[in-house]
């Protein structure tokens, strides 16, 4: 979000900058013009992985959900190849773990064809690594290198693809560096994975015990939210009347095993966190804290359409993580009781207010444990202060999404179950599920209340068929909320971010009616341009607007149009 008097236009550039970066990447992956980690590998470098060919079917390699089967044709090399067919929330993820040296170098290679097929490496004790192209009609090599840890023996390999897409292909497999010890092998791949009892926050867990097994790893929608030492979990801090995925990985020295097959369980109604007082169907407004031109408000005078009102920003200070909150004088405030008063008349009246960090100027970092923590307390201590429901998370610099997330779970584990959590990422920064913005959200999820992505100041960009799509249009919105519709996100964890006028953002405003198309097209297929999901999302949690003051400006056009369409959605 922008403070400056006219918005400029540099998100946009940076935005296409990373786009084209990004597609750079994949393209000198892909003609082999530059040999990542800076050499090619030999001819006669040996090759870590199993069955790297498929010629023995999928043995030494898992794949979620049964995605996974060989084919004798499309084929690479050899006799087979690998098919994987996503589906629903899975993304056809095949993967096999090979034991590696500490403080070594790998390059990892493979042949693909199909739409949105990615490569990568977990577990390398350093940064993982992944690499993707978004359209492969003939074979084509994805290449990414890592180097492992001091503690690293072993790394998990793996190709995916992605949600509502058709099968991809993979073959010809190659990890080539120095092979590692295997020791004890690695423990096989738990199964009978199954749900037991369930509450409004909680789901229980079971699965056969794996020889040779010391631990086993929990994975909730993706992401590692549990180690446990024998054959049966708690899964807790799950919001009601929710569903979620669930697998599990055995572990031991040698490292650890591919993921189950996953399991859905239901969280039943009641209590739960992540909510605070937000309706089902909520709109969002950030008001602002200084004078670039909008209209000045004071909090009393922004729209009742608005459910939750983001004060924006936060400051970072000098400690780092931490941030501060100071309240500008060109707001009209006589003193910050008054300002005070007002937060509690808003939620006297049923609306959350929260503070947001970061916006366009904004540069809180946190980056180490000790940041997470400073970024916790900060908060917590102007919740307290200010009577604050909650944070958004606006950073449009960058974010960690290790200790992002560790610094909202601290803040959660303060605050309790009725801390509401909202984010509102660049375009850019929800592209992908291995996006740091995207992790984040994921690795919140049960505590998450709402993503309002900023459909603007974007250009173009992918939407969940592949296709590209320019700011503007139905298209782009229904298009781009739809890979995190079936990325991992619940419905009621998606809104759509637009400006409030043309002079709210440099570029991307469109008319509430295309946002209320969408809206339609979304939750009930109607209203669409020319893509149409594959399915409605009835539980879309709503929109978002940069900002009441403009809004304002504008006699509240915006909020008078989109608010009753949103609280009026099924």
């Amino acid at each position: 979000m922008d403070r400056a008097p006219h918005p400029r236009p540099t998100r946009l550039r940076r935005g296409l900058a990373r786009l084209t970066s990004a597609f750079a990447t994949i393209a000198l992956g892909a003609t082999g013009l530059v040999a990542l980690g800076g050499t090619a590998a030999g001819a006669a470098a040996a090759n870590l992985a199993q069955n790297p060919g498929f010629e023995s079917g999928l043995s030494g390699w898992t794949c979620s959900a049964g995605s996974g089967t060989t084919v004798a044709s499309p084929i690479h090399g050899g006799s087979a190849a690998l098919k994987a067919t996503p589906a629903g929330t899975d993304n056809a993820r095949c993967a096999q773990t090979v034991a590696v040296k500490p403080n070594s170098s790998y390059t990892l290679s493979a042949w693909v064809q199909g739409s949105y097929v990615y490569l990568g490496a977990s577990g390398t004790g350093t940064a993982d690594v992944s690499t993707w192209t978004p359209s492969a009609p003939g074979w084509q090599q994805l290449s990414t290198s890592f180097t492992t840890g001091a503690g690293t023996t072993s790394v998990t390999v793996y190709t995916h693809g992605w949600y509502g897409q058709p099968a991809y292909y993979a073959d010809d497999i190659s990890l080539t560096g120095p092979g590692g010890d295997p020791g004890d092998p690695v423990p096989g791949v738990p199964s009978g994975l199954r749900t037991g009892g369930a509450t409004s926050s909680s789901i229980d867990l079971s699965w056969s015990p794996v020889t040779g097994a010391t631990g086993y790893n929990v994975y909730r929608d993706g992401a590692r939210v549990q180690s446990v030492g024998g054959a049966s979990a708690t899964v807790t801090g799950l919001a009601a009347s929710t569903s979620y995925q669930f697998q599990v990985t055995a572990t031991n020295a040698a490292g650890e095993s591919p993921r189950s097959s996953a399991v859905t369980g239901t969280t039943t109604a009641g209590g739960g966190g992540g909510d605070g007082t937000v309706p089902k169907h909520a709109v969002t407004g950030y008001w602002q804290n200084f004078n670039n031109g909008a209209a000045a408000q004071k909090l009393r005078d922004v729209q009742d359409q608005y459910d939750i009102i983001a004060v924006a920003f936060a400051d970072a200070t000098g400690t780092p993580g931490a941030v501060d909150f100071t309240l500008d004088p060109a707001v009209g405030y006589g003193s910050e009781q008054q300002f005070k008063d007002d937060i509690k008349a808003k939620q006297a009246a049923g609306k959350s207010v929260v503070i947001s960090i970061g916006g366009q100027n904004g540069t809180v970092s946190i980056n180490d444990s000790a940041s997470a923590n400073n970024f916790a307390n900060s908060v917590y201590a102007l919740m307290r202060e200010y009577g604050f429901n909650g944070v958004d998370i606006d950073l449009e610099n960058g974010l960690n999404a290790t200790y992002m997330t560790q610094a909202l779970r601290s803040l959660s584990a303060k605050a309790g179950s009725g801390l509401v959590i909202t984010m509102a990422p660049q375009t850019i920064d929800m592209q992908s599920t291995s996006g740091a913005y995207f992790q984040t959200a994921l690795n919140i999820k049960d505590i998450l209340t709402v993503v309002n992505m900023q459909y603007y100041n974007s250009g173009s960009m992918l939407g969940c068929d592949g296709k590209v799509y320019s700011q503007g249009s139905v298209d782009f919105l229904t298009a781009l909320a739809c890979i995190q519709l079936e990325g991992g996100l619940s419905p009621s964890q998606v809104g759509l971010g637009l400006p409030a006028s043309t002079r709210g953002a440099g570029s991307g405003y469109v008319s509430p009616a295309i946002v209320n198309n969408a809206l339609d097209c979304l939750t009930r297929g109607t209203n669409c341009g020319s893509f149409k999901p594959a399915r409605t999302y009835p539980g879309l949690r709503g929109a978002m607007t940069w900002s009441t003051n403009w809004d304002a400006t504008a006699d509240n056009a915006w909020s008078n149009a989109v608010g009753p369409k949103v609280h009026g959605l099924p």
